[in-house]
């Protein structure tokens, strides 16, 4: 039974960055990951990262607090003020960490980090590594724990947190490459997992991204907190979902409907396709349901005005996306695009050191709360949170590296147990098939709780998502093979996705306002006098329990969101 002072499970940014400072601090971490590192979704960002530098001609006036207040307007004054001062005030220092060792940002002619300008953001302040950031600094700190001797458990699935009497003892988890479970014993345990995109069937996320070690979390007893905000990305590439930056619109990039219309000018007349990505995802989705999407579909993104010099500098990615997967050169042509689902704003209820209520256990990255972004994140945040939270929270759990959880009689009845769900699910007597319950689940999520949403349709959806958890419970066995058993683990993931789909629906159904991400056609006005409070679902029978939480106020008091 393998035993570390500190347990990362994750091997993304927020993941590598927790196992880094971890390490430094002087304690014995490894790192758990169900892909190779270099193959977490990190990679995937595109745009940036944000920081107050002020090296854009345009952003020298830039300061942390203009950063944490456009970060708390965008996130609709439901961001914890404290924990986006604390992020605003470092972002620098983790940003130059980060070019220190080794992360080839691009440079304006000084010589600086360059800047581009982001949804929501009154300066240039997105420092950026042309389209590629989020794969240059996984690569990056991927050799930072290299570097550092930091083991690594790739291809390793976490299936169960064992809490003993509110204590941490370690996970349980299942090796792809062989179909054995192991016990990890760990004195501290920091959930780095990313997000739940995969919920939806339009999403820009990998299929990695199913939000199931939310649900390990929560059934252990740790709440989850605000789920029902989730981001769609205004421009993903229509007919795949691939994600195309926000970048392409901070370089210059418009939006057409099939008018010829800049549409945006009738929503955000002064942000324009600057805007938060809710108001912009929402204005999309209208000018197509009103007749004015190009096939009735999908909107335009429009570089070409860029030149191809420009293009080929700072979006080299975003042409080979377009060319490869659209057939269209945007040096030439215009891109198809749609909004699809992006980031969860909610996760596991954490305070600003990525604690959780559960005492050696922490979580950090996307599948955490803290709140920072409460309603709506605004694009460059998301690296920003990965690196810096997560070295709060390696922080943090290398100061609780006690021996709690090894070899303890605990860790051996959760894997037994475990083992039994396992084989329970491989001779099922059902005849229910998981891949279609998955697939009813994306698109009730998508037309029941998508951007826009009412009462009736939420409720519809709700019905829907208790309808497929009763289902899940007469599911055909599953395959039995031991060696890279996909079926197995995505029918495993299934019941946690059920599970955050219940509880995203639920929060919403009950958030009778509208406030960032969370749109309601019955109730279209922000309610801060009910409203201006976190949500949180505790894990309870017959259906989740849901309470609240004040949202922390320190500077910025509530006020009309206005771009």
């Amino acid at each position: 039974m393998p035993f570390h002072q500190v347990l990362v499970v994750g091997g993304g940014l927020a993941g590598l960055r927790a196992a880094i400072e971890a390490s430094q601090r002087g304690a014995d971490c490894a790192i758990l990951s169900m892909v190779y590192p270099i193959r977490s979704h990190s990679g995937a960002a595109q745009g940036g990262i944000n920081a107050a530098l002020g090296n854009a001609p345009e952003g020298r006036e830039d300061s942390w607090e203009r950063h944490a207040a456009d970060t708390i307007k965008g996130s609709d004054f439901l961001g914890d003020q404290d924990a986006v001062e604390i992020m605003a005030r470092e972002a620098p220092q983790r940003v130059y960490e980060l070019e220190h060792w080794g992360v080839p940002f691009s440079r304006i002619e000084e010589g600086l980090i360059a800047q581009r300008p982001f949804g929501g953001g009154a300066f240039p302040r997105t420092c950026y590594a042309a389209d590629k950031t989020g794969h240059y600094l996984l690569h990056t700190l991927y050799e930072q724990s290299i570097k550092r001797r930091i083991p690594v458990y790739s291809e390793w699935m976490v299936m169960s947190l064992v809490v003993k009497e509110g204590f941490s003892q370690g996970v349980i988890a299942y090796h792809l490459p062989s179909g054995e479970l192991e016990a990890f014993g760990a004195g501290a345990v920091i959930f780095a997992t990313g997000g739940a995109g995969r919920i939806y069937n339009h999403s820009t996320n990998a299929i990695i991204n199913t939000g199931a070690p939310m649900a390990v979390a929560y059934r252990a007893g740790v709440p989850l907190e605000d789920l029902e905000f989730v981001q769609f990305h205004p421009t993903a590439l229509y007919g795949t979902d691939i994600l195309i930056t926000e970048g392409a619109r901070g370089e210059g990039g418009f939006l057409f409907n099939a008018q010829g219309e800049r549409f945006m000018e009738r929503y955000t007349p002064t942000a324009m396709e600057l805007a938060p990505r809710d108001i912009v995802a929402r204005s999309i989705l209208t000018e197509v349901q009103e007749g004015r999407g190009f096939d009735n579909a999908y909107v335009h993104l429009d570089l070409r005005h860029l030149g191809r010099e420009k293009i080929l500098e700072r979006l080299p990615g975003i042409r080979d996306i377009a060319m490869d997967f659209a057939g269209v050169d945007p040096i030439d042509q215009p891109i198809p695009v749609l909004p699809a689902q992006h980031y969860t704003m909610g996760g596991i209820e954490t305070n600003s050191w990525g604690e959780t209520r559960v005492k050696g256990f922490f979580a950090c990255g996307e599948c955490a709360c803290v709140s920072v972004h409460g309603a709506n994140r605004l694009g460059g945040n998301s690296l920003l949170d990965t690196v810096l939270f997560g070295k709060r929270a390696g922080e943090r759990a290398s100061s609780e590296v006690g021996a709690q959880g090894e070899g303890n009689a605990d860790l051996k009845e959760a894997l037994a147990a475990t083992r039994a769900r396992l084989e329970a699910l491989a001779s099922g007597g059902g005849r229910e098939d998981p891949s279609g319950i998955r697939k009813e689940m994306g698109e009730a999520m998508m037309e029941h709780v998508g951007i826009f949403r009412d009462r009736e349709a939420m409720a519809r959806g709700l019905q829907k998502i208790r309808e497929l958890r009763e289902r899940y419970r007469h599911i055909r066995p599953v395959h039995g093979g031991r060696r890279f058993n996909l079926d197995l683990i995505r029918t495993w993931e299934l019941e946690g996705q059920l599970e955050l789909a219940e509880i995203i629906t639920l929060g919403a159904l009950a958030r009778e306002e509208s406030r960032g991400s969370h749109y309601r056609l019955d109730f279209p006005q922000r309610d801060d006098e009910h409203w201006l409070k976190h949500t949180l679902a505790h894990s309870a029978l017959p259906e989740p329990r849901l309470e609240y939480k004040d949202v922390t106020i320190t500077q910025w008091k509530p006020e009309a969101r206005k771009y």
